[in-house]
């Protein structure tokens, strides 16, 4: 007999009739093929794991999906299962659902890529472009050596924390104070959230 989550249970029961309907069909799909899964619930959903996860269901109101964890690489299997990946994604009837073979080989291979430990390729970070020094921070910063010094000194992160700061001012008075805070800030090697750091 399946071990299920009572957490599922009550996300289920929530759901509306129809993503109710073929959510509850896909459970029990998992069950049958996988009947050492573990349910679970993660990001507020039901999930599923056998040795890592596997992947979750959502409901929706007007359609339900089950989304596998290694998508990217399930994508770049053979034509079967990249078509069960892509058709679990957005469910709005019975006649959305794959078959049940289909369905079961794609779940066997999520569990082998686990089984073996494949890890999904991590994605690069987008640079971000460097932020701008407004013309008034500028000015500031040229009168005041030390801060200047100190400013320059810091990470981008730091950094970009005060430009941003500065400019998301829509009064141009508000600004000035803000310059005239970064400045004494600055000037005693604060970061602009020094407030919250961890004394």
């Amino acid at each position: 007999m399946p071990t299920t989550d009572p957490r599922v249970d009550a996300y289920l029961a929530s759901a509306p009739d129809l993503a109710r309907q073929l959510l509850a069909e896909l459970r029990a799909r998992v069950h049958r093929v996988l009947p050492d899964v573990h349910e679970t619930i993660k990001w507020r959903a039901p999930s599923f794991e056998c040795h890592g996860l596997l992947g979750g269901m959502a409901a929706f109101k007007a359609h339900c999906t089950f989304a596998f964890w290694k998508e990217r690489l399930l994508l770049q299997e053979e034509a079967a299962i990249a078509d069960v990946v892509r058709q679990c994604g957005r469910l709005t009837g019975p006649d959305d659902l794959p078959s049940v073979a289909a369905f079961a080989a794609a779940l066997k291979r999520a569990r082998e890529l686990n089984e073996a430990g494949v890890r999904l390729p991590r994605t690069k970070a987008i640079p971000r472009p460097p932020a701008v020094v407004p013309p008034a921070f500028a000015k500031a910063l040229a009168r005041a050596k030390k801060a200047k010094v100190l400013f320059e000194a810091f990470a981008p992160s730091h950094q970009r924390e005060y430009l941003e700061w500065i400019q998301d001012c829509k009064r141009p008075e508000t600004q000035q104070r803000r310059i005239e805070q970064a400045i004494e800030w600055l000037a005693e090697g604060r970061t602009r959230n020094w407030k919250l750091q961890r004394r």
